[in-house]
């Protein structure tokens, strides 16, 4: 027994040994970085004990295709300017609100331009419901002038909205004194039988210059053009253009000139027509449009 137990204590000396070696060797290893396991698929293996772990390969960015960068849209071209840019014209509005009034005034007499005399101005006319002409005349003259500025042209009125006159040799030279391109004298027709109806467009029958002949015709065709393109018709007596030697405003004008009676204030239709403001503004589109064409037409 005692033999046995002698070497029962030689092994456990050398077991004992072996457990000390086998803890200095643990202690050897860091258990803060465990090893990673090892991926058969991958291209390395796991780093062994005591090595260190090669650099991961930097992947290379795919080189990008550059955007393409649209071309750039041609400039829109500005519309072509209004043929009534930089044109002066003269507005005439027949009659006037004191005219009435002032008798000994308006029966003055002055030139007719041949030679002759006559009346410097005319009460002018009413509807049988007492619209005057002379509030028509102006009116229309005022919208005729918002629409042909607003296309550039310079408008120069005969006269204000209100008072006497001027006499109608005045009235004519406005077109010298203006150095007009062309001058439209605005009216209403005053027949006694409520029958007739309809515009019409009074030229010089011989002219007195160049300007009062073929380019007061060619303004007279051009202007009751627009009118019908408005919807207005030609007097159902006088037809759409006639030619007179007697008034004065027009013998006096040396532009191209045309005087517009644009309806009867007699007939009960065009009576109530002519105080529609919507209808006055299409008489003044109308006047804006002829004046619009014939200017084109010079160019």
């Amino acid at each position: 027994m005692a033999e046995a137990t002698k070497g029962l204590g030689v092994i456990g000396g050398v077991g004992a040994a072996i457990l000390a070696g086998f803890g200095l060797w643990m202690a050897s290893v860091p258990f803060d970085s465990p090893a990673a396991p090892w991926d058969p698929d991958a291209d390395t293996r796991p780093p062994a004990v005591g090595e260190t772990a090669s650099p991961a390969p930097t992947a290379t960015a795919a080189p990008t295709t550059p955007r393409a960068t649209p071309s750039p849209r041609p400039p829109t071209p500005p519309p072509p300017p209004s043929p009534l840019e930089g044109a002066t014209i003269v507005l005439d509005p027949g009659h006037n609100s004191d005219n009435a009034a002032n008798p000994r005034v308006i029966n003055a007499q002055v030139p007719d331009g041949r030679g002759g005399f006559k009346a410097c101005n005319t009460v002018g006319t009413m509807t049988n419901d007492g619209y005057a002409e002379h509030l028509f005349t102006w009116d229309v003259a005022d919208r005729t002038r918002l629409l042909l500025e607003q296309g550039g042209a310079t408008v120069v009125m005969t006269r204000e909205a209100t008072g006497i006159g001027p006499c109608v040799d005045e009235r004519g030279a406005t077109s010298t004194e203006a150095d007009a391109d062309l001058m439209i004298s605005i009216h209403g027709n005053g027949s006694e039988s409520p029958a007739p109806q309809g515009y019409f467009v009074m030229i010089v029958g011989n002219p007195l210059n160049d300007a009062q002949g073929e380019p007061s015709q060619a303004l007279a065709a051009a202007t009751a053009e627009a009118l019908a393109a408005e919807g207005f018709t030609p007097s159902t007596w006088a037809g759409e253009i006639i030619e007179r030697d007697d008034l004065a405003t027009l013998n006096h004008a040396t532009s191209p000139v045309i005087m517009v009676e644009l309806a009867e204030f007699r007939n009960p239709e065009e009576a109530a027509a002519v105080q529609d403001p919507e209808v006055r503004q299409r008489y003044a589109q109308a006047l804006a449009d002829g004046a619009a064409a014939w200017l084109e037409d010079q160019d």
